[in-house]
């Protein structure tokens, strides 16, 4: 079973959702992000998704674009990121580890390199968002066969003609975007979101976590209650810049205020369900 299979797994016995806390890989600085990343877990995060730094995130709001441009001025790469991920996983085996981001950075590096490294220092799964469904032969179904989970996106645009083709190849989970457009926008209501996952399920036994749009513990706990997993980025990657002095350094006090952040939101989706 893999990490992520055995931590929804554990999710569905106790149950209650999970929390999937996103940050940039190198945000600030390679050193503030290795601390940031060792302690999420023991702050309440139950998946972890890493972005990977690219010059070009198209589908990405003005935080995570903020933090992207931050994290490549501080010299982080591919390479860096892996390495990070590597000295996490040193210390951490059970916590799931998933790269978001684009194709152009893993293509690159070169495909088959990059799926042996990753798998190498302990990658789980991967969502790359400029990929379709059409072009799984290069990088869907490789990442599958490395023992990578490939995780693909749906959203309110999805239909049921378009819903199976998404759905094919995957494993892992399925990331609902709640709200048509960019990270880090407007939040969706719970009524479209309940009917949302409810369709999704039938149409996979593959837990549905939803993201875009939850920056509060109420709004974690009110996706917790209908859904798999909340997933909260921007509003950390928010948290994360509003602790930076003017130039973009950490100041002291920044991995505690996310963490706290992290804890908070935690608590929304563990006491979501009680």
């Amino acid at each position: 079973m893999t990490r992520i299979a055995a931590r929804f797994a554990e999710l569905a016995r106790t149950g209650r959702a999970g929390l999937v806390t996103y940050l940039t890989g190198g945000d600030p600085d390679a050193a503030t992000f290795a601390a940031l990343l060792a302690a999420l877990p023991g702050a309440g995060a139950d998946l972890i998704e890493i972005g990977v730094p690219f010059s070009d995130p198209m589908a990405d709001g003005p935080s995570i674009q903020a933090a992207g441009l931050r994290a490549l001025r501080a010299g982080a790469t591919v390479a860096t990121t892996l390495g990070i991920v590597r000295r996490f996983r040193a210390r951490d085996a059970a916590t799931p580890i998933i790269l978001m981001g684009y194709y152009n950075p893993i293509h690159s590096y070169g495909v088959a390199k990059f799926l042996g490294d990753a798998k190498s220092v302990g990658v789980d799964g991967l969502i790359v968002v400029d990929l379709p469904p059409e072009h799984d032969d290069e990088l869907c179904l490789p990442a599958r066969e490395a023992g990578i989970d490939f995780i693909r996106l749906a959203t309110p645009t999805t239909d049921d003609r378009r819903l199976p083709i998404v759905l094919n190849n995957i494993s892992g989970f399925l990331y609902y975007v709640a709200i048509a457009g960019i990270t880090g926008t407007g939040s969706a209501a719970v009524d479209d979101v309940a009917k949302a996952v409810t369709r999704l399920k039938q149409h996979t036994a593959l837990p549905i976590a939803v993201g875009f749009g939850i920056k509060t513990p109420r709004q974690a706990a009110e996706i917790a209650r209908l859904a798999d997993a909340a997933v909260v980025g921007s509003a950390l990657v928010d948290r994360l810049a509003a602790n930076l002095d003017d130039n973009a350094r950490a100041r002291p006090g920044l991995i505690d205020a996310v963490l706290a952040d992290v804890s908070a939101l935690a608590h929304g989706v563990r006491d979501a369900r009680r």
